[in-house]
């Protein structure tokens, strides 16, 4: 993105779970900013843990040109790469949690998170279905309002529902929600610099229901949030088959794509882009992105993890003051 060195952001960098790649990737995400951006990150975690990965890493001078801020505290006596611990999950967390509080204060502009583990914060007995789901609670908003969109591989995803089963997903599924999860994609678009974003809905059903051939959920759903979505303003097509949409991309591409289930939208993205990609909580006052991967606790502690998707989020944060700024609207 051009212009980065030349931006003001300043953004929040969380360590995720200790016992994960988190904090290395944190580290070597760091180590290859150049001074004048890695000046504007402050990493939030475990700073025993911090030292200690720094320290095998060989990367103490990294750390301790950083400000660092101490946050889910752990002791180094509980931490074991590679471990899925309720004190680890608390952590993730806690640290996170202490980075969104900062940036509502308006001491940062964003926040980049470190990948979590969902099964160490269930185990920890706290409530959590992904990071929209903490953002919403620490924004004091309704789970429904802040939603995940990942971007990679050419595509930008949002999803109008996430980490629950099907059934329940499509027990709750209501125009009013794709057209707001659509319209705080619109929105994430804009703080991102496409203007005029070209948004297309997947069908909730195969081939969005084959009129209601498969159903009638798309024709009470999905179709009568399009049609409100263009009323508005909005350039939305669809809904139709996510297969077609896809298939299609490089001769019609979207800007924006409405997923309604979590693996409609996962899919596509961990194929162009499984080390990569981005993930966004979008629809709060704090923007929020971390990476489109996991805690990917089978190489943790062995220095194999790679930072691309964690640099590649603090990358755009880090060049996004200007729009984080502006007065961007859904139109």
């Amino acid at each position: 993105m051009a212009g980065l060195d030349r931006c003001d952001s300043r953004v929040a960098l969380t360590a995720g779970d200790p016992n994960g790649v988190g904090p290395e990737i944190a580290l070597k995400a760091l180590a290859v900013l150049p001074p004048e951006q890695r000046n504007r990150v402050t990493l939030f975690g475990p700073v025993a843990v911090l030292q200690k990965t720094a320290t095998s890493l060989h990367l103490q001078d990294v750390l301790s040109s950083i400000t660092l801020v101490s946050a889910g505290e752990m002791s180094t006596d509980f931490h074991v790469p590679g471990q899925v611990d309720p004190a680890a999950g608390r952590s993730a967390i806690e640290s996170a949690t202490a980075a969104i509080q900062a940036c509502r204060r308006g001491e940062f502009d964003g926040v980049v998170a470190g990948p979590h583990h969902e099964t160490a914060i269930a185990q920890a007995g706290i409530a959590f279905s992904g990071y929209p789901s903490l953002v919403a609670s620490v924004c004091g908003l309704t789970s429904d309002s802040v939603f995940l969109m990942l971007v990679g591989g050419g595509l930008r995803i949002v999803h109008v529902t996430l980490h629950e089963s099907v059934e329940i997903a499509l027990g709750r599924m209501r125009t009013e929600l794709v057209m707001a999860a659509t319209q705080a994609g619109v929105l994430a678009c804009q703080r991102l610099g496409v203007s005029a974003p070209r948004v297309a809905l997947f069908g909730i059903n195969p081939h969005a229901s084959e009129g209601t051939l498969f159903g009638q959920h798309d024709a009470e759903c999905t179709v009568p949030a399009a049609h409100a979505l263009n009323q508005s303003g909005l350039s939305v097509s669809g809904p139709m088959g996510a297969d077609v949409l896809l298939a299609n991309h490089a001769t019609d591409p979207h800007d924006l794509y409405v997923a309604m289930f979590h693996d409609q939208g996962h899919i596509p993205i961990k194929l162009l882009a499984p080390q990569s990609a981005s993930a966004f909580s979008i629809g709060a006052d704090v923007l929020l992105a971390s990476t489109g991967h996991g805690s990917a606790m089978d190489i943790a502690g062995t220095g194999q993890a790679k930072p691309d998707a964690l640099l590649r989020s603090l990358r755009m944060l880090l060049g996004l003051a200007p729009l984080l700024h502006s007065q961007a609207s859904v139109s």
